[in-house]
């Protein structure tokens, strides 16, 4: 995941309150609130950070936690030195945030199109979610989106990226991961600071995904811990099992809301609804219960495996279908481009780079060219 933020201290500091001040004078004070809860949940990180050394050096930091960041000073390093990431000085310092997530995502779609909702930000452009460090500010926000008739999904978030704009420190959001998800969250998120493509939301996190997945597959082997490498796989097997059936449900949800797909190959909103609203609920209504039957069958094939049934816990919604998208939807794109290039991650990295200049609809194409097995590079 990706946040707006800020670069390093001192003059930092001051550049992002007249950005907030600024958005102010032209967006009203809405976007105030936002800018300025985002700028207070970023401080708060600042300031309550620990150097990980010291933590580690302290006799009394628990021994889960020191292992843990021993874990991550490993980690910091094969990142560098094996997956070529920008480790710099990220992940050397660790924050308690005493609350279970770090942010919360809102998402929003219409009611009857998964075409989502984005908002605008400085720097990074349009994005498919609202991040808030409060989860009361974010479940208001969701509150508004819903009054306007709207799906909405409001997700908790264990760690995102700063961009390079600071030093990403460890958070207890995450720091207490398994050994192959604390790899794949580090990894992932040191993988959009080494690509990043302005305003798209799907790209930057798929690209960040695979990065992540073959980053701890990399990891487990170089380790020869081979059981919990094959764990591991299964788990991703598993999850490549859940992404199909949502993919499944948006598809047939595509055709019965009338959505169109744009040069990006993004769902777009019918001009004209298919059919009456009444209509259209009940068809929905018929495909979201077919996917929870779905997963019900996929539960039973996994001999009661109940990973995901947190997921399925609430209401579906198209904003909830859209979170899965955006991670997975181009990800076999990026996958085969990998297998392009031999596994050789700095060449990948190249290439990702050249699509991340590209203009948006032509990177789309590209990745949906690779995603059907073709041969060109870009």
């Amino acid at each position: 995941m990706t946040w707006i933020s800020q670069r390093r201290h001192g003059k930092s500091w001051r550049w992002l309150w007249c950005l907030a001040a600024a958005v102010v004078l032209v967006s009203g004070c809405q976007t105030f609130h936002y800018y300025a809860q985002a700028v207070k949940g970023q401080c708060q990180l600042v300031v309550h950070r620990q150097r990980i050394d010291a933590l580690i050096a302290d006799p009394r930091t628990p021994a889960r936690l020191k292992q843990q960041l021993e874990r991550v000073e490993q980690l910091r390093a094969f990142a560098g030195r094996e997956l070529k990431l920008p480790v710099d000085g990220h992940y050397r310092k660790f924050v308690d945030v005493h609350r279970p997530y770090v942010v919360w995502n809102v998402q929003a779609a219409p009611e009857f199109s998964l075409q989502p909702k984005t908002w605008w930000y400085p720097i990074v452009g349009s994005l498919e979610y609202r991040g808030y460090f409060s989860e009361r500010d974010a479940r208001e926000c969701a509150r508004r989106m819903r009054a306007k008739g709207l799906d909405v999904h409001v997700d908790g978030v264990e760690a995102y990226s700063t961009l390079g704009w600071f030093e990403d420190p460890i958070l207890s959001t995450f720091v207490d991961l398994e050994e192959p998800e604390l790899a794949e969250v580090i990894f992932h998120e040191l993988g959009h600071q080494r690509v990043f493509a302005r305003a798209d939301t799907d790209f930057n996190e798929a690209f960040a995904t695979t990065v992540g997945q073959e980053g701890a597959r990399r990891w487990l082997l170089s380790n020869g811990d081979t059981n919990l490498c094959a764990r591991y796989v299964l788990s991703l097997g598993r999850n490549d099992q859940f992404v199909r059936l949502i993919m499944n449900a948006r598809q047939r949800l595509e055709t019965v809301y009338g959505d169109t797909l744009d040069k990006e190959g993004e769902a777009k909103a019918a001009r004209r609804p298919p059919a009456p609203p009444d209509q259209l609920r009940i068809e929905k209504r018929r495909v979201l219960d077919d996917l929870r039957g779905d997963y019900a069958r996929l539960k039973l094939e996994w001999g009661g495996y109940s990973g995901y049934d947190g997921w399925f816990g609430g209401e579906l919604n198209n904003a909830q279908l859209n979170t899965v998208a955006n991670y997975y939807d181009e990800r076999p794109g990026f996958e085969q481009l990998l297998r392009l290039n031999g596994g050789d991650l700095e060449k990948f990295y190249q290439a990702v780079k050249r699509l991340a200049g590209l203009p948006r609809a032509e990177r789309h194409w590209w990745l949906r060219e690779l995603a059907a097995g073709g041969s060109r590079r870009p």
